[in-house]
């Protein structure tokens, strides 16, 4: 994410924190001061030689140190050194505030640069709209713990709450995001996206594909015939999110990602039929469009006299049906839609 990104950059702005805490611990805090601010001037030089350029938060970060170190031996007070910390970290709020609650997002923007362009829709912008708000309230927080530690505690407690907690709070949180990922993609059915050759493009969530016309993902329909010519028959699910309770095809279903066409059409006809079927026909590949979503189909007939048997987690009930039955099921309109534009090519096809 974007957010450690901008979070490794201030990793260099410890380094002379670390250097003051153990020289200040040796020779006391005027010398420490001292060590530190030579330590961050030597910093900015070594990062301006080495990349031929000043990283700007890395000039920000020594000019800061610099300018508060400069302070505090003045004044014969490490006070302003130690506010350091705070102020780097209520710079993030402001710009995290900022990018929240008006209208231009600059976290999203450099995440839509920072990925070459790539548009965020609007449930991965609602996702990083809540990261930010949970690090926004995480930062506030230890903004708080740091000023107080600044102006009530020691200095070794002030050492280990504005560096050490802050990246335990930070890590510790991303840790958790990223497993709550993890364990959400685990549960979550992907399915590939392809063009209208069956190419593959890439992958989405099911719920998305369902809900956005524009991501066409390939699907496997197979038409079972017994040796009379009757054909067997479906009622989809009536917790199907597309056409439940309508009359299909007998076997009907998605094909996961990494999946090949005829190991998913093999799947799908002993989880919703119990039939393995060996035996099969392309009959055609045609692009469904319903009202929110785009389905590759491929469509396969069989012919098998294997008695099948409904699993009901997967459909209705299944039943066998003569051709000339179907019409009076489209005129109702209890037939699915694919079943309907498939109709035509059913009557053409003479078993054997």
């Amino acid at each position: 994410m974007q957010q450690l990104g901008l979070l490794k950059k201030m990793l260099p702005g410890l380094l002379p924190i670390f250097i003051f805490i153990i020289a200040d611990e040796i020779w006391g805090t005027e010398i420490g001061l001292i060590v530190a601010v030579v330590i961050g001037v030597l910093q900015m030089l070594y990062f301006a030689i080495k990349e031929r350029r000043l990283e700007k938060f890395v000039l920000f970060d020594t000019l800061l140190i610099v300018g508060m170190g400069g302070v505090s031996i003045v004044l014969h007070n490490d006070v302003f050194f130690k506010l350091k910390p705070a102020i780097i970290e209520l710079i993030m709020i402001a710009f995290l505030a900022f990018s929240l609650f008006s209208k231009h997002n600059i976290m999203q923007k450099m995440s839509e640069r920072y990925m070459k362009g790539v548009e965020f829709n609007k449930e991965q912008s609602m996702q990083m709209n809540k990261s930010l708000r949970n690090l926004l309230i995480l930062l506030t927080v230890h903004f708080f713990l740091t000023l107080y530690s600044t102006f009530w505690m020691s200095t070794r407690a002030w050492a280990f709450i504005s560096t050490a907690l802050f990246y335990i709070l930070i890590i510790g949180y991303f840790g958790i995001e990223l497993l709550m990922k993890y364990i959400k993609n685990k549960n979550t059915e992907f399915l590939p996206i392809v063009d209208e050759e069956g190419k593959l493009l890439g992958k989405a969530s099911r719920a998305e594909c369902h809900l956005n016309p524009e991501l066409m993902y390939p699907v496997v329909r197979l038409h079972v015939f017994n040796s009379k010519g009757e054909i067997l028959l479906q009622r989809r699910s009536l917790k199907s999110d597309i056409e439940p309770g309508k009359w299909d095809s007998a076997v009907a279903g998605h094909v996961r990602y990494g999946e090949e066409i005829d190991a998913a059409l093999k799947r799908e006809s002993l989880e919703e039929i119990g039939i393995d079927i060996s035996e099969f026909q392309l009959l055609s590949k045609r692009v469904f469009k319903a009202k929110t979503s785009t389905a590759l189909m491929f469509v396969f007939i069989a012919v098998t006299d294997d008695i099948p048997e409904a699993n009901k987690k997967e459909v209705e009930e299944i039943a066998f049906y003569k051709l000339q039955e179907i019409m009076p099921l489209i005129n109702k309109g209890k037939a699915s839609m694919g079943l309907e534009q498939e109709f035509e090519m059913l009557k053409t096809i003479k078993i054997k």
